[in-house]
């Protein structure tokens, strides 16, 4: 038996007018401090100002939220008593939000015990919306949360079907200013949970014709998406239609993850960004290359190989992971991503004194489980160095 799991979702231009047909008395809106700078905090509030809700402001989320962070918004939503809880902006403002959901719901849990295996009986004093701002995350479709533990240096996949959100708002028109790296880095995020959530284990036909798809509109928009991000007029209409492909792909592509999990690539990049505070998008996205050449070469890879053919990729190995790695390091160079630790600029001392808790950790992390190729420790281990010194996985 599966579960296939999604909040209503409001899609397209000028979807954010629907936060008006909602009947919100008082909304706490969960977010950053660079959301409130930028002027989006504001007029998102004000539109909800405007329709008599009262609304406090918590801003105090940071990239990779932390369990500190959490526990507090806890608190102000204790203080206030919301109605609903919005979660506005990338995927640390979205996973906060539902964390302090749930606490606000369940103030007898702590953080990490938000888990798939209880029932929480949320929604007797609030709901959650959650909108996003960056095209990768997908973070408004899932029910996954993702917090770090600074002390341990570890982040935690917490999170239960209960926990999605009600509502999902994606309007392309804020994710239109993102800069170049946050569009490269984001849209990788968004490509990652595809190509991982068609090829994991876990797949299922409710999510494989998402991810597919989701992979297809990232594969063609991306690099567009990026040029927008760099060009003088970023208001010509391919680019605004690029924006906005990308907007659905990332949503899609979450749904399809979320309800099939990711895999690999995503173990060793949560590692890599706890450890090293690498964006999380820049991580996965860097390490899936690799990932897909190991996976491929194992017992049964004919997940891969399908993607590949449906992607339309073509190369000139016989191996279908190889020609897909390649499309992929071929489309991080067209948007100017590295390839690697080194070129990223990773202190080699520094990778080599983390490797065993970047090995150990990675083992720990609950989307390992779903590799198409189980690594052993040995394995994973070469696997991290591949990743450190940009060498092909021929193992």
């Amino acid at each position: 038996m599966w579960y296939f799991v999604s909040p209503q979702i409001v899609f397209g231009e000028n979807s954010l007018s629907y936060l008006d047909e909602i009947p919100i008395s008082r909304a706490l809106l969960v977010t950053d401090h660079n959301l409130v700078e930028l002027g989006l905090v504001e007029s998102i509030s004000g539109q909800l100002a405007n329709s008599g809700a009262e609304i406090l402001i918590y801003d105090e989320v940071e990239p990779d939220p932390t369990l500190e962070a959490v526990e507090k918004g806890k608190r102000v939503a204790l203080d206030f008593q919301p109605d609903w809880i919005i979660g506005l902006g990338g995927g640390s403002s979205l996973d906060a939000a539902k964390a302090i959901w749930v606490l606000y719901e369940r103030p007898d849990l702590i953080p990490a015990g938000i888990n798939p295996f209880i029932k929480l009986g949320l929604r007797k004093k609030s709901r959650l919306i959650t909108i996003p701002t960056t095209s990768g995350t997908g973070a408004e479709a899932t029910w996954a949360i993702v917090l770090t533990d600074p002390e341990s240096k570890r982040k935690m996949g917490l999170g239960n079907r209960e926990n999605a959100a009600d509502l999902a708002i994606v309007d392309p028109a804020l994710p239109a200013g993102m800069p170049p790296r946050l569009t490269a880095d984001t849209g990788l995020d968004a490509l990652t949970h595809a190509v991982e959530g068609y090829i994991g284990t876990w797949h299922t036909d409710l999510t494989d014709g998402l991810c597919l798809g989701a992979a297809q509109q990232v594969l063609r928009f991306l690099p567009e998406a990026y040029e927008a991000s760099r060009a003088d007029d970023p208001q010509q209409e391919k680019y605004l239609l690029a924006r906005e492909k990308m907007h659905n792909a990332a949503t899609c592509a979450g749904l399809g993850f979320g309800n099939s999990m990711a895999s690999l690539a995503h173990a060793m990049g949560h590692v890599l960004g706890s450890v090293f505070h690498i964006p999380h998008g820049r991580a996965v996205g860097l390490c899936l290359p690799y990932t897909i050449e190991f996976a491929g070469l194992g017992e049964d890879s004919s997940r891969i190989a399908s993607l590949t053919e449906l992607l339309g990729v073509t190369g000139e190995s016989s191996i279908p992971g190889e020609n897909l790695a390649g499309a992929l390091r071929n489309l991080a160079r067209e948007i100017e991503n590295p390839l690697s630790l080194s070129e990223l600029g990773l202190d080699e001392v520094s990778f080599q004194e983390q490797l065993e808790k970047l090995v150990d950790d990675t083992f720990n992390d609950t989307q390992i489980i779903t590799s198409p190729r189980a690594p052993s420790y040995q394995e994973l281990e070469r696997l991290f160095r591949c990743v450190y010194n940009g060498e092909q996985v021929d193992f």
